[in-house]
């Protein structure tokens, strides 16, 4: 028996009529080099329409991939959504990789056309020629006309984005189909090739739904949003189009993402949910004494795990813990969230801070289950059981755009195998034991590289610390701490281990100790483990 149901197709183009018509006066705000611009959702809608009709008049392919090289602005926005709503796909490059990425990147997307801040010009340009498909870069100025400007090239593939939407005639959107591609995000390729995941204007539809669910992110009208997780980053992590859709007043960081700025944004804009890396965070903390920042109602946290410390610092500074999130790039990406249970609301404030180091429960458009290495044999909930964390849903990817080795990163019976390893609980909290392949396997038990970082990390003195394997004459591998130190501060090893022996089993502790400047990072600013292994690949310990 078939429903009565109307089927239409789920397409970002309702979403976006939505804000143009229900939200015109709501305000997009974007911190710029020269200060801060306001415009709102009508006349943002009115410039992605006549965006639509540009990338007409520069002979876009019906679904030319329109590539973005940007910051988080409202002229990034206006492209989130005419590149997919006039039939494109939107191609965020990553701003952080390396060069070679980048070429790599956009030759293998095919990119037609790259909409370039003024100020990253200088990291985009020298790489246009190595660029087999690209036939035009637009340059959007945001450097605000000082002398300190990059200087654009003098050559016939630039265009001004603004003279560019000024000759145009606005777009009608309507997507017929949604399982047409809308958009795609590279992962950031810390091991071979970065690999490409094309969204879905059904996926995105889903998890724009997903991000306003109140067990989730809850974004919903009363909301300020300010996404500091880049919109090269899996879609901001939902946030921008979430906001569109809720028509939430949404607040752009631009190119200045240091802690005073981004504190001074949370105070003077009143923002409620502010989402963005632990690595930002810990920045952050210390410019908020003496600030009214009580509108924050959420600080989602995600990209790598977040330490019990800073959770708790945040607590205690503003009466808010930093919320734990989790999900890929290929689960576009919210798939958990650590939200304190009805059930846990009674524990103790300890009990509480331990939960909040999980990334939550698994929201309800996802499946997952743990099962043993390299099998589909799922393990208990008991807490104690580690495995593999496996995903699926309408909005986590099943392959890789032009992929031969996709079938690597899939279960035989169709799951996304994370690459995490996991453990649940009975009550459902999903804790992150480690990556697979940042585990420590000394004298043939496994030791957790983040485990050992978190406990690390709630030294007074450690600022930020990671921890990976070097060889071992004794147990072929052994942890290693490299620690930065607070500024001002000194530690050594003998007092890191004195203050971790209570707090973890003894051949945990670390073997050795390197005080560094700073914690190597990747493109997304999650500890670049495979850096700090590489620059220590000689070191051998007892």
């Amino acid at each position: 028996m078939d429903s009565t149901m109307m089927d239409l197709p789920l397409t970002l183009d309702p979403l976006f009529e939505r804000a143009e018509t229900l939200f015109a006066d709501k305000e997009l705000v974007t911190a710029t080099a020269t200060g801060i611009e306001r415009t709102n959702y009508g006349r943002w809608a009115e410039r992605t329409r006549l965006l639509g009709g540009a990338l007409d008049d520069l002979g876009i392919s019906a679904s030319g991939r329109v590539a973005t090289f940007a910051w988080n602005t409202d002229r990034h926005l206006e492209l989130y959504f005419a590149a997919p709503c006039s039939g494109r796909v939107l191609h965020t490059l990553n701003i952080r990789l390396f060069a070679e990425q980048v070429t790599y990147i956009a030759n293998h997307a095919e990119d037609e056309v790259i909409f370039a801040d003024r100020s990253l010009l200088p990291l985009l340009w020298p790489l246009v020629d190595t660029m087999s498909t690209v036939r035009h870069v637009v340059v959007m100025d945001d450097s605000g006309g000082g002398d300190a400007a990059p200087e654009i090239p003098d050559d016939s593939r630039i265009i001004d984005y603004e003279d560019l939407i000024s000759a145009a005639s606005p777009a009608s959107f309507r997507v017929a189909s949604e399982t047409q591609a809308a958009s795609m995000c590279y992962t950031s390729g810390t091991t071979g090739e970065p690999k490409g995941v094309v969204y879905s204007h059904r996926s995105t539809y889903l998890h724009t739904l997903a991000a306003m669910l109140v067990d989730s992110a809850g974004v919903c009208e009363s909301d300020v949003i300010m996404p500091v997780v880049p919109m090269f980053h899996a879609n901001a992590w939902g946030l921008a189009h979430a906001a569109v859709a809720a028509g939430a007043k949404l607040v752009n960081p631009g190119p200045n993402l240091a802690p005073k700025p981004l504190a001074e944004l949370i105070e003077t804009e009143r923002v409620t949910v502010a989402a963005g890396v632990p690595t930002i965070w810990m920045g952050v903390l210390g410019e908020l004494e003496g600030r009214d920042v009580s509108s924050l109602r959420a600080i989602p946290c995600g990209g790598s795990a977040v330490p019990k410390a800073l959770s708790e610092g945040y607590r205690e500074a503003v009466g808010l813990p930093i919320l734990q999130a989790w999900g890929m790039t290929e689960t576009s990406p919210l798939c958990s969230i650590a939200h304190i249970r009805s059930g846990q609301q009674g524990l103790d404030d300890d009990a509480k801070a331990d939960l909040r180091t999980t990334v939550g429960t698994i929201l309800p458009t996802v499946e997952f289950r743990i099962c043993e290495p390299d099998t589909t044999n799922e393990l208990p909930r008991d807490g104690e059981s580690s495995g593999e964390l496996h995903v699926r849903g309408p909005y986590v990817t099943g392959s890789y755009y032009n992929r031969p080795d996709a079938a690597d990163s899939f279960t035989e019976d169709g799951w996304l195998r994370t690459g995490d390893v996991a453990t649940c609980d009975p009550n459902g909290y999903i804790r992150l034991v480690d990556r697979t392949k940042d585990l420590i396997k000394s004298g043939g038990e496994w030791i957790s590289s983040a485990e050992v970082e978190n406990e690390i990390m709630s030294h007074p003195k450690v600022a930020e610390a990671a921890v990976v394997a070097v060889a071992s004459e004794r147990w072929m591998e052994r942890p290693m701490a490299c620690v930065v130190p607070v500024e001002g501060e000194t530690i050594t090893h003998d007092e890191l281990i004195e203050y971790l022996t209570p707090r973890m089993a003894r051949w945990w502790l670390p073997s050795a100790t390197r005080i560094i400047d700073e914690v190597p990072k990747t493109s997304t600013g999650k500890f670049s483990k495979k850096t700090l292994r590489d620059r220590f690949a000689d070191l051998v310990v007892e």
